[in-house]
């Protein structure tokens, strides 16, 4: 039976090295005697020095330490070993219960605190806390996706609705996230091929269905990118003194349940959604349909100076804060509104500088480009690559980026406001692994995940396409543009160079196509504590 312990050592947990020092360490045989029974052992001092000298010459697996001893109080011997390991377990034991002294220790970081006299269950219980809870978290979170599994598997090749399909997304992205920790590789494999397998069905479903919900032929119609603030946003923001939208670019669902925790701290979770992206689920496409609430064919009728052709110079989502505006006067919402884009450091410095300028806008559309430039830049450079060669790293990089970013700066400052937050995103992004060829000509788009331009070549079997534009609701640069869009993980590479280009792009994270990580994407509610 094996444990992780200080230094990432596996260690036999019944040879488990246990330390207790205590000043009347003699009225404690019984406990000792007790755990040496269960198989662990257990040295024993009376005083603080003595301990810290046996903690020099001897590795232990965890500490029992007296909190009141004449020379060395517990609190002092427990500063200079977190000091010499800071990793080290100890478990503080007093007789006294005075607030200030749990404060203290807990402060300085001890595993567990145990009021005397101590019976040798909740000894037992503490050294399995400390020692054993990965292994038992990990076993038990292994048996139970492996219980998991059938249904799952059972569920995917269902007639799914929209509505099951979130559903079936949400369960693997918490199998993702439990077994992840596990370490256990080969249970991440099966994951991983359930997760692929889902996402060819999910692919069928969405090529299957989405034109009748964009044209809507069909009564069971997903959220989507042009009805999100309609649907979600408008009922919120009339009911609110102030409302910020956070709109995080390329947030997937997975990245959104790593960095709930840390956000939960100030803020709690109302409501948790996902809703669905259009086609192409990129940042040109989702994110003006998003703030405009029309598809980008009727962006480019109606506001035709708005919208910019992917063959045009420049960004192309420059009039975002107009497209929002143009959506509140046509729903008669006469509100004062500001809209602001972070693209760098320092943007988000000024942002922070002006928060409490913004507190007299009744809606505040905040958008954050930084986790869709760490998806460009893992991509483009090899370090970061190295970062995050899968999605756990990637997920990680994302997370450690989160908590030191004015974002979080920008959350806490709304939380002590009392401020009402939505968080969302434009679109998702997926692993890419698959090549598939396509021959396009010199106007067709750079996009690895979908295509648009005149006598695109591809096999109809490996490819979604929209042939009349109209039909999607996409816009069409002249009469014989084609969309094609790729599902799964795969991503399109032109016969020229193909497997330098192959080498070169698999394993990157792309968006633009049609994949659960893509299209399902979240929207919260949240309320300050």
């Amino acid at each position: 039976m094996l444990s992780k312990v200080t230094g990432g050592i596996y260690i036999s947990i019944q040879m488990a090295e246990i330390l207790w020092v205590d000043d009347e360490i003699e009225h404690l045989k019984s406990q000792i005697m007790f755990l040496e029974q269960k198989g662990y052992n257990v040295e024993t001092c009376n005083n603080g020095s003595e301990a810290l000298e046996m903690i020099r010459d001897k590795v232990y697996d965890i500490i029992f330490l007296d909190e009141m001893m004449p020379g060395m109080s517990g609190l002092e011997v427990l500063g200079e070993i977190k000091r010499l390991l800071p990793n080290l377990p100890v478990v503080m034991i007093t007789k006294s219960e005075e607030e200030s002294i749990m404060e203290n220790a807990i402060g300085s970081k001890i595993s567990d605190y145990l009021i005397k006299p101590v019976n040798p269950n909740q000894i037992l219980l503490s050294i399995k806390k400390n020692l054993e809870n990965k292994k038992l978290v990990s076993e038990k979170s292994t048996h139970a996706y492996q219980i998991e599994f059938r249904n799952i598997g059972m569920e995917i090749n269902n007639s799914l609705s929209f509505d099951e399909w979130i559903n079936v997304y949400k369960k693997l992205v918490h199998w993702e996230l439990e077994i992840v920790e596990t370490k256990d590789s080969g249970m991440m494999q099966v994951l991983k091929m359930q997760k692929n397998e889902a996402n060819k069905v999910f692919t069928r479903f969405v090529e299957k269905n989405y034109l009748d919900w964009i044209q809507g032929n069909s009564f069971d119609v997903p959220v989507l990118s042009h009805t999100l603030l309609k649907k979600k946003v408008l009922p919120k923001l009339d009911n609110s003194d102030k409302l910020f939208l956070l709109v995080i670019d390329n947030l997937r669902y997975d990245q959104w349940k790593a960095i709930q925790p840390i956000i939960e701290e100030y803020y709690r979770i109302e409501n948790e959604e996902i809703y669905y992206s259009i086609l192409p689920s990129t940042t040109q496409y989702a994110r003006n349909a998003l703030f405009s609430g029309l598809m980008p064919a009727d962006i480019q009728q109606k506001y035709p100076k708005y919208w910019k052709s992917e063959s045009a110079e420049g960004t192309k989502n420059q009039y975002e804060p107009e497209l929002l505006g143009e959506f509140l006067k046509r729903f008669g919402r006469d509100y004062k509104y500001k809209y602001h884009k972070v693209l760098n450091l320092n943007s988000g410095r000024k942002l922070i500088e002006m928060l409490p300028n913004l507190m007299k806008y009744k809606f505040n559309a905040i958008v954050y480009n930084f986790v869709d430039m760490l998806s460009h830049a893992r991509t483009d450079m090899e370090i970061i690559r190295e970062l995050a060669d899968n999605e756990a790293a990637y997920r990680s990089l994302m997370v450690s980026w989160f908590k030191h970013s004015s974002i979080f700066d920008f959350i806490r400052f709304l939380a002590r406001q009392k401020v009402n937050l939505l968080i969302t995103t434009d679109h998702g992004s997926v692993q890419v692994n698959n090549a598939i060829k396509i021959i396009g000509d010199r106007d067709t788009n750079a996009n690895l995940r979908y295509k648009f331009g005149r006598s695109l070549n591809y096999d109809n079997k490996e490819a979604f396409s929209i042939q009349k534009p109209t039909k999607g609701r996409l816009p069409k640069e002249n009469v014989s543009t084609t969309y094609v869009f790729a599902g799964n993980n795969d991503f399109f590479v032109y016969p020229n160079k193909y497997n330098y280009y192959v080498n070169f792009y698999k394993n990157t994270f792309q968006h633009g196509g049609i994949s659960m990580e893509e299209l399902l994407i979240p929207f919260i509610s949240l309320k300050a504590k």
